[in-house]
């Protein structure tokens, strides 16, 4: 399975961490392969900031399973914000959503919680 997360409202964050956290546990469960990216764009890159580290730690642990966590460029630059001032586990994308055209151009799932 390939999935790719889309958010770009703060306030969705705990939603899409606790339904990549369930998928994850899913496949794990049922030893099936996965890949899962979220991909931030909007407001939702601050939810990459680490100057508020409110998610840090369940985005930490399911990018341990792999999960890639993914920020767009364009909104990063629009909320004033440089890959410096996000975690560094984060991937920053040129365009939000050229990357999720591309993902689901090579059979992703898209899934907007």
């Amino acid at each position: 399975m390939k999935v790719i997360y889309h958010i770009d409202e703060m306030d969705r964050w705990p939603l899409v961490l606790g339904n990549v956290k369930n998928m994850t546990a899913y496949y794990h469960e049922q030893k099936e392969s996965y890949t899962i990216e979220v991909l931030a764009n909007s407001a939702a890159v601050n939810g990459y900031a680490a100057a508020l580290p409110e998610h840090e730690d369940a985005m930490k642990a399911l990018a341990g399973e792999g999960v890639v966590f993914a920020a767009c460029s364009n909104a990063l630059k629009g909320n004033a914000m440089t890959k410096d001032d996000i975690f560094d586990f984060i991937t920053v994308v040129p365009a939000g959503v050229v990357e999720l055209a591309a993902r689901q151009a090579e059979g992703y799932a898209y899934i907007r919680p």
